[in-house]
């Protein structure tokens, strides 16, 4: 099952106990529904808790019952449909429409007083018309209507519940989403998915891990490049010294800190001065390759 799948079952999870949630569930998915219209009305899903979920909130919200069930044996998509006249007008009448005049739906705010009311609102604007992406792969949570008066609404009722929301329109529809990984975990919690959200939180902190991980060893790489390198022209300075026959008339500390060099090619700075005897400082070592280099430049 996919993760977006997987936040609909948990949601399906929670309890129809009160009637005014229920219809304001049951409201928010019908506008965001496949169609809600004065002449039908049809949920297409491929969640069969969401299946499951509809018909009760439909008799527990609406008092009304589906004229058209899917075959329960049957698999993929699933269909429910209201066809006659009396149960839309009964649908429209409950949610604050009217089956003749509404031109337009919009969401009905005097429905949605109460918080709880307000997050079953948007649980069944979900179910019905929202995805969400895998975040092991990327942060994107959508909500998709074809009714632009119910997306802008529905925008304003998340800013008030201060889980707000960008705003598009894609073939036809207008969309409302997130991108941002703590604004996915907000909405799901606040909509009755906390273990998906935790999900969400869980897979960024991997993410961040590893992409720490992946900096460090990258600047560790580089790194070990760099002093791969000036090892590679400290050598070269001090064979040129050699062949020059400089080497043999350097101080004796010069020529010590010289000579483990050579014998100790991929050692750091800091362990070749624990190398010499005594032990010198790492800036100790630096100062006298930097004197190696300059008079080998010059020889």
């Amino acid at each position: 099952m996919s993760f977006s799948g997987n936040v609909k079952s948990e949601l399906c999870r929670t309890e129809v106990e009160k009637t005014c949630c229920a219809l304001a569930e049951t409201m928010g998915a019908l506008l965001f529904a496949n169609t809600f219209s004065s002449e039908c009305i049809r949920f297409v899903t491929e969640s069969r808790d969401f299946s499951m979920r509809l018909p009760r909130l439909f008799r527990k919200g609406l008092g009304v019952c589906f004229d058209q069930l899917p075959d329960a044996s049957g698999s993929g998509k699933l269909t429910y449909v209201i066809t006659d006249p009396e149960k839309i007008r009964t649908v429209f009448s409950a949610c604050g429409f009217s089956a003749q005049t509404s031109i337009s739906l919009h969401v009905n705010f005097a429905l949605l007083e109460k918080e709880c009311c307000r997050r079953a609102f948007l649980r069944g604007a979900f179910l019905a018309g929202g995805s969400v992406t895998d975040p092991e792969k990327r942060y994107h949570l959508e909500l998709s209507t074809t009714h632009l008066k119910v997306s802008r609404e529905t925008g304003t009722l998340l800013r008030e519940m201060e889980l707000t929301a960008k705003e598009t329109e894609r073939k036809g529809s207008s969309v409302l989403y997130y991108k941002q990984s703590d604004s996915i975990e907000d909405f799901l919690t606040a909509i009755g998915a906390p273990v998906s959200a935790m999900a969400v939180m869980s897979a960024k902190i991997e993410k961040d891990w590893r992409n720490d991980a992946n900096r460090k060893t990258n600047c560790d790489a580089a790194n070990l490049d760099k002093a791969i390198d000036a090892s590679q022209e400290q050598l070269a300075a001090i064979r040129r010294l050699e062949k020059s026959g400089v080497f043999d008339t350097l101080p004796e500390k010069l020529k010590q800190t010289a000579t483990l060099r050579r014998e100790n090619p991929e050692t750091t700075l800091s362990e070749l001065a624990e190398l010499h005897d005594p032990p010198i400082s790492k800036s100790a070592v630096n100062h006298r390759m930097r004197k190696l280099l300059s008079l080998a430049s010059e020889s």
